[in-house]
């Protein structure tokens, strides 16, 4: 089974209005409603392949049930702690030209007695975890560190841990040491303090977080595909073009394809080019965190990977 934690979920609302401007009015002929949040987004495409999985984390008011009845409909199990406050909304326009206008709400403040709650139901469940996926940001009330703490826990009982977040969080968390570290370029560039300006940069980076004991850097690089470092080597993963729709949550996918792919225990490679199809065919996509199958098959039989061995 693979658990997925998401400290900050969402109900998450996308309108595809095509020629959205500033200042007027539209009416959303489509609003698509569905439980978001980065590990949310995760176990809706685990579930796409039919493998076990929990999500975790809190939830709060209306939208918190809105929420669990839309992962009931999907049959993905979950474990959550009920806070006072409402679980956020997230609102996006999508534009015919692909552009993104998005409102995101702060969310709720988690009291002391809500985390301690969670720390004893995560302690609980990562034992039957195989794998364990936490990603996105934290929401008020829960200290920088809080993800390094869930990382140490997990490891204690010899988990695999994914990470993806950033800021402080990100930083904290790497120095926990987890399994795998997946970035974008924006993210990592925040980490590093400069912009990514060559592969070699890129992969001058993947070292430094690898330093701190991590196995697996993932950087994403949207269009251009991604890399992976690993086992003293570097992987370029090139990807077909496709007719994007809406790239959010394509670095989510991407890490519920390799969660699954080493849950199967694939070849490496092909555990990276089930990875990084995933990732592309999300984009293909309104809804964050969906991946056809099909598509995410054509795109397989199209990926390119260079190996080579780190500097």
């Amino acid at each position: 089974m693979i658990l997925t934690v998401t400290l900050n979920p969402s109900l998450d609302k996308w309108y595809p209005i095509n020629e959205f401007e500033k200042g007027k009015a539209f009416m959303a002929k489509d609003v698509i409603y569905t439980p978001g949040g980065s590990g949310l987004n995760v176990a809706k495409v685990i579930k796409s392949f039919n493998e076990p999985v929990m999500a975790a984390g809190f939830s709060g008011g209306r939208n918190g049930e809105y929420i669990e009845e839309m992962l009931d409909n999907r049959g993905i199990d979950y474990s959550f702690i009920s806070i006072n406050e409402e679980t956020r909304n997230f609102i996006a326009i999508i534009s015919a030209d692909e552009s993104r206008t998005e409102i995101s709400e702060i969310g709720p403040s988690i009291s002391g007695e809500e985390v301690v709650e969670f720390y004893e139901l995560y302690k609980d469940i990562i034992g039957t975890a195989e794998i364990i996926c936490i990603s996105g940001n934290l929401p008020r009330g829960l200290p920088s560190d809080t993800y390094r703490n869930l990382i140490i826990m997990a490891k204690e009982q010899n988990k695999k841990v994914f990470f993806d977040a950033n800021g402080e969080a990100l930083r904290y968390g790497i120095e926990a040491s987890p399994f795998l570290v997946k970035q974008n370029r924006g993210e990592l560039e925040e980490l590093m303090g400069f912009l990514m300006a060559s592969e070699e940069d890129i992969e001058r980076s993947a070292r430094y977080i690898m330093e701190n004991g991590v196995e697996l850097v993932i950087v994403s690089l949207g269009s251009a595909g991604s890399m992976f470092f690993y086992d003293g080597y570097s992987y370029n993963v090139k990807v077909p073009n496709i007719k994007a729709i809406n790239a959010a949550g394509s670095g989510d996918a991407m890490l519920a394809g390799f969660a699954v792919s080493l849950l199967r225990d694939y070849d490496f490679e092909y555990q990276l080019k089930v990875a990084a199809a995933c990732g592309t065919a999300n984009a293909m996509e309104i809804e964050a965190g969906k991946v056809d199958m099909a598509n995410m098959k054509m795109i397989m039989n199209q990926i390119e990977i260079e190996k080579k061995k780190m500097y």
